[in-house]
Order: structure tokens, then C-alpha cells, then sequence
């Protein structure tokens, strides 16, 4: 109790200032946003344009995937060490190119499979009321794959928050700073509440995010996922649509 009444008392007393809670805080959602903005972009403009066509998805998916592999904290020292990167923006350049490809991944990943797995009968009833291979992209695709590229863009927001303190090893000005700052001089209540912080930025981006995939999910999805839910079934609502599909007329 005494610890935490010291982690407490910490807190209150680094809220404000230059370099306080908020200010860090501001940092690392600002350096997130941008990361996931642009990761979006990328990844569910690609991930929707291969899982369409269904050419060089394979590759492409398994690609961004085996650059998970790749260690962030690594990938962002080699980036820092280049001087046309690491003078930009204080170490922001460097963060945002390391983030980035954390965050790819999970996002096209997710838009490819979600587009693939489309139930092919909504493809041909769309194509056979006369929609372009643009239309049937747009209008029927999309929306249907809708809820498991929102859950790839929680997994990658999740992931960027998090791994957003290590771009306090290139000076980058953000929560991490308290957590090295701890480390180095062996404040266990600095390093504690540091950690604490970025755990509630986590926890608070995937409850956003988690209200905002229910809301953007077409009302026919969460129906149908609920009613699957209710049966005992447990598959989300891309499943849904694909397996329940009608009896054949006799």
C-alpha cells in the first residue's frame, strides 16, 4: 500500500508542466494516430485491392507478415543511426517508420481475409444487378468485410500505443521517458507509473476503438452475430455471413 500510495503521490505531482503526464500523453497519441492513419491507408487500401482481384495475396499477406519478425526496438535503432532520419522531428521520423511496419501487417492481413471471405453468392447476386467490379468492391465487399478490418486496426492501435515508448530511446518525448528515466536511475515508482500510464492508453484506445467497430458494423452483421452467439456458436460476423447461407431450392 505504501508503494502505491507513492505511485500515487507521483503522479499527482508530474500531471503538468513540459514535460509532465499530459504532455507525454499528448506525444504518444499524436506519434499513434499518425502511425495507424497512414498504417490504415496502406494496409486496407491493398489488403481490399489484392482479397478483390485475389492476385498475389498470398505473397503480399505473408510478406508484411515475416516483417513482424523484425524486432521493433532493433529496426528502430537502425533507423535512428541514419542522420537524414534521426534529426527529423526529434526522433518522430524514426518512430514513425519503425511503428509503421508494426502496424501494416495485422491491418492488410485482416482486409485481405475479410474481403476473401465474402460469402461468392453476395458477389454474383451484385454482379448479376449489373455493379462494376468497382461497385461490387465498394458496396458489397467493404461493408461486409467491415468488421474484421476493424479488428485489425484495434490489434494494430493496441500495438502501436504500447511499443510508442520505445521511440523515448531516440528522444522521442513521450510516455516512454518516464519509464527510461526510472530504469536509469532505478525509481521503481517512476517505472511503475510509467508503465501504468501506457497500460491505460492501451486500455482506453481499444475500448474507443472497440465502441467505433460497432458502430461502423452494417446492422444485418451484428444481428446475425448475435443471434449466433445466442445459438452457442462462436464465430464473429464475417463467419456468420459466410455459413449461413440459404437451402437449396428443390
Amino acid at each position: 500500500m505504501h508503494f502505491l500510495s507513492q505511485v500515487g503521490h507521483w503522479l499527482a505531482d508530474n500531471a503538468s508542466g513540459p514535460n509532465g503526464i499530459w504532455i507525454r500523453s499528448f506525444n504518444q497519441m499524436e506519434l499513434s494516430v499518425a502511425v495507424v492513419v497512414a498504417a490504415v491507408v496502406v494496409g486496407v487500401g491493398v489488403g481490399l485491392v489484392l482479397g478483390h482481384s485475389g492476385r498475389g495475396g498470398f505473397l503480399a499477406v505473408n510478406s508484411a507478415n515475416a516483417a513482424r519478425a523484425v524486432p521493433s526496438l532493433a529496426l528502430l535503432t537502425l533507423l535512428a543511426i541514419q542522420p537524414a532520419i534521426a534529426l527529423k522531428g526529434q526522433g518522430f521520423l524514426a518512430s514513425f517508420l519503425a511503428l509503421f511496419a508494426l502496424a501494416v501487417p495485422p491491418i492488410l492481413t485482416n482486409a485481405y481475409v475479410g474481403v476473401r471471405d465474402v460469402d461468392p453468392g453476395a458477389r454474383s447476386a451484385a454482379r448479376a444487378m449489373g455493379m462494376t467490379g468497382a461497385q461490387v468492391l465498394r458496396q458489397v465487399e467493404a461493408p461486409l468485410a467491415l468488421p474484421l478490418i476493424m479488428a485489425g486496426v484495434r490489434t494494430a492501435a493496441v500495438e502501436v500505443v504500447a511499443t510508442a515508448t520505445l521511440a523515448a530511446y531516440v528522444s522521442f518525448n513521450d510516455l516512454g521517458s518516464f519509464i527510461f528515466a526510472g530504469l536509469n536511475t532505478q525509481d521503481h515508482v517512476q517505472t511503475f507509473a510509467g508503465g501504468l500510464l501506457v497500460a491505460v492508453l492501451a486500455l482506453v484506445t481499444d475500448l474507443v476503438l472497440a465502441a467505433a467497430q460497432r458502430a461502423l458494423t452494417p446492422a444485418g452483421l451484428r444481428r446475425s452475430a448475435q443471434a449466433a452467439r445466442t445459438r452457442g456458436v462462436g464465430a464473429d460476423a464475417t463467419t456468420v455471413v459466410r455459413t449461413e447461407r440459404p437451402a437449396p431450392a428443390r
